[in-house]
């Protein structure tokens, strides 16, 4: 060890009977500082006081033995036992020595002395100190020893094997009793000394009963002292298991976290401490509090400012100042502040960072909204809103958009809902349109739409559609296995059949066929539940695909790229994988098997709609109505212009105006002439004109 300064001096100037004036004061208060001793025994033999280091060592030695500290001896061998032994002497018998006064009239210190090997090769001192070690951790689990099995819970040695060099444990909890190695005793038995919650389990479990029933936040004290000061709810109600039971914690622990000294540990995982006193737990509570975020704060004005009126006018006065000074620039953190302090039961009549107050003045509803970043504040702003502003429609459209919490969704719907069916329409709309820009937003939609009718029936094969579409489709990976599941019975895919006509569960069927992103069995089921209930739904196919030449041709070159491309390529994958050994354990056949379900899906897809596509002649399409292949020119209420091209599925792209015939709108458009009217996003558009798309 590095020496206390002035020693360390001393020894530098050579005032060695200042060390040892140091030493002789040392030895008569903390004589148990061996390793002070040690460092500077051997310091000074370094510096040629030997004969000083062994005096002075042999008047500590005496004093160690006088008063029956053999526990500081031994350590004191173990540094310096060259120095505190006479020349020439071993070290080896004052080790002996010393262990029998440790442990005097202990019957197991011979044999496993013997059994460690303690008396061989007593010249090697490195090697003795091993066997020393070893010794003693067996000598902590002789006999009648209280322990701690790791996941057993407590248990008594009951004996002790040198034969098969085992420790018999019978525990508490009952059954044969358990054999632990030599080996793994350390590690797995801890010794349990008196007063230790498990040992008083296994000795006195009727006085633990009592404190439960009388003093359940005593109990609670008792226990985090033996788990070491701190612990979670999980780690307690394990330790006092058989004390409480099952039935009874709930009840339990409620009672125990009323108690003022109970403290919750700041961190991720929830850890409990037993303060000394109530006072000193609502102060290191305030010191927290001054510390924390502004969320952690509020959480703590909810949680422990009723601990004491002190604590909770702290609290309140710090986060009325906070909101006020937020209130100046940050309204949505305002806002939070504000919500915190009502709930706690405090009156903000007058404050600028009332909750209703800032949901008035702000100049944008959906910027506030959006910059609010706790959840149920932000869900509370969406509950009062409509109330208080008769600007909230748009506000809430956008977050429809911008929401991934599912509860918080249904709520912005059933609002948008009570506002007027079109203002929830506009909202869905743009999550069905654009899933992939929505893709939280559009696993929820997909999710209510098994529940509520008018999600289902606004476009249901669209709708059905896009899941299909999206179980494959990497952007909704966090959502993947929530869209799967929806082609499942009772899911959503189901409940939108009975919504299609014949045209439209053809489409549906095709999709199906074409899906990534579903497994076997659910085509099965989706494809049977489809031809139930249209059982002439092999006519369909006789219905034209209508798709430009050029789509058609690409159609042809993807086709034709799978049959001499990837198809033969995928084969010679898996006759690869086939060679690397066991198919059952065979990820690389497995993949290789999947790619090939797919790959000839699609090929059976594109020949089916092949055999079915015709082309689209631009110079043919007559224009005196709008009809596919034609280009339509709108105009809206306020005069905005918008153009539309109706196509086939191939050739859509909704971003830049081209739309398949089978869209919603597009159904909408065909057989349309010039002066009517037409409704598109919710909003009255006229025809002003319609041509051939090229």
């Amino acid at each position: 060890m590095e020496l206390p300064g002035p020693l360390r001096t001393h020894l530098d100037q050579g005032d060695y009977q200042a060390v040892e004036d140091a030493w002789l004061d040392e030895m008569s208060r903390r004589p148990c500082r061996a390793d002070l001793f040690a460092a500077t025994a051997r310091s000074l033999a370094a510096a040629g006081e030997e004969e000083r280091a062994r005096f002075l060592l042999d008047m500590l030695d005496e004093h160690l033995r006088q008063s029956g500290a053999w526990e500081e001896r031994l350590a004191l061998l173990r540094q310096v036992g060259d120095l505190l032994v006479a020349p020439g002497e071993p070290v080896h018998p004052e080790i002996v020595a010393t262990l029998e006064a440790l442990h005097p009239d202990v019957p197991w210190l011979a044999p496993l002395a013997e059994k460690v090997g303690l008396h061989r090769a007593i010249d090697d001192l490195r090697k003795t100190w091993d066997k020393v070690s070893r010794l003693r951790d067996l000598l902590l689990f002789l006999p009648g020893t209280v322990v701690a099995l790791e996941g057993k819970g407590a248990g008594r040695v009951t004996d002790l094997n040198l034969q098969l060099d085992v420790f018999k444990v019978e525990l508490a909890s009952g059954g044969a009793p358990v054999s632990v190695g030599f080996a793994a005793a350390r590690k797995l038995l801890t010794p349990l000394p008196p007063g230790h919650l498990l040992r008083r389990k296994l000795e006195e479990p009727e006085t633990l009963v009592a404190i439960k029933r009388n003093r359940p936040e005593e109990l609670a004290r008792l226990a985090l002292e033996s788990l070491g000061d701190t612990a979670t709810a999980g780690e307690l109600r394990q330790t006092l298991g058989g004390i409480v039971e099952d039935g009874e914690w709930t009840s339990f622990w409620n009672q125990v976290r009323k108690s003022p000294q109970l403290l919750a540990q700041p961190g991720g995982r929830q850890r409990y401490r037993w303060a000394d006193s109530a006072e000193e737990a609502a102060a290191s509570l305030l010191q927290r509090f001054a510390g924390a975020a502004r969320g952690e704060r509020l959480e703590l004005l909810r949680t422990q400012a009723d601990r004491s009126p002190e604590l909770r006018r702290a609290m309140v006065a710090a986060l009325r100042e906070e909101g006020s000074r937020l209130a100046e620039g940050d309204q949505a953190a305002a806002f939070e502040v504000g919500l915190g302090l009502e709930r706690a039961g405090e009156s903000l009549a007058g404050e600028p960072f009332a909750p209703e107050t800032l949901l008035r003045q702000t100049a944008e509803p959906s910027r506030f909204l959006a910059a609010v970043g706790d959840r149920a504040a932000r869900e509370e702003a969406y509950r009062r809103l409509p109330a208080l502003r008769d600007d909230w429609v748009p506000a809430f459209q956008q977050a429809m958009g911008r929401e991934e919490d599912g509860r918080v969704l249904d709520l912005l719907a059933d609002q948008l809902e009570q506002g007027g069916r079109e203002a929830l329409g506009r909202a869905i709309g743009e999550l069905l349109n654009q899933p992939r820009k929505h893709p939280a937003g559009f696993a929820w939609l997909a999710e209510r739409a098994a529940r509520d009718e008018v999600v289902a029936g606004r476009a249901p094969l669209r709708l059905f559609q896009q899941i299909v579409k999206a179980t494959g489709d990497e952007v909704f990976g966090p959502w993947r296995r929530r869209l799967a599941a929806l082609a499942d019975s009772g899911g959503t895919l189901p409940r939108l059949l009975p919504l299609l006509d014949q045209d439209q569960a053809a489409l549906a069927e095709e999709t199906v066929e074409r899906a990534a992103g579903l497994e076997t069995y659910q085509k099965e089921a989706l494809r049977n539940a489809i031809q139930l209930r249209f059982p002439a739904l092999h006519r369909a196919e006789e219905q034209p695909l209508y798709a430009t030449p050029e789509a058609v041709d690409a159609k042809r070159d993807e086709l034709r790229q799978l049959l001499e491309v990837e198809i033969p390529a995928n084969r010679r994958a898996i006759e690869e994988a086939r060679e690397l050994g066991d198919l059952r354990e065979n990820f690389e056949y497995k993949s290789a098997r999947q790619r090939h379900e797919y790959l000839g899906a699609r090929a059976a897809s594109l020949h089916r709609d092949l055999g079915r596509a015709r082309a689209i002649d631009p110079a043919s399409v007559d224009p005196s109505a709008v009809r596919i292949g034609t280009r339509v020119r709108l105009k809206g209420p306020a005069g905005e212009p918008r153009e539309l091209t109706l196509l086939g599925p191939w050739d859509s792209r909704p971003e830049a105006g081209i739309l398949s015939h089978e869209s919603e709108l597009a159904q909408r458009l065909l057989g349309r002439e010039v002066g009517d009217e037409v409704e598109v996003e919710g909003k009255s558009f006229r025809v002003e004109g319609i041509e051939s798309y090229r």
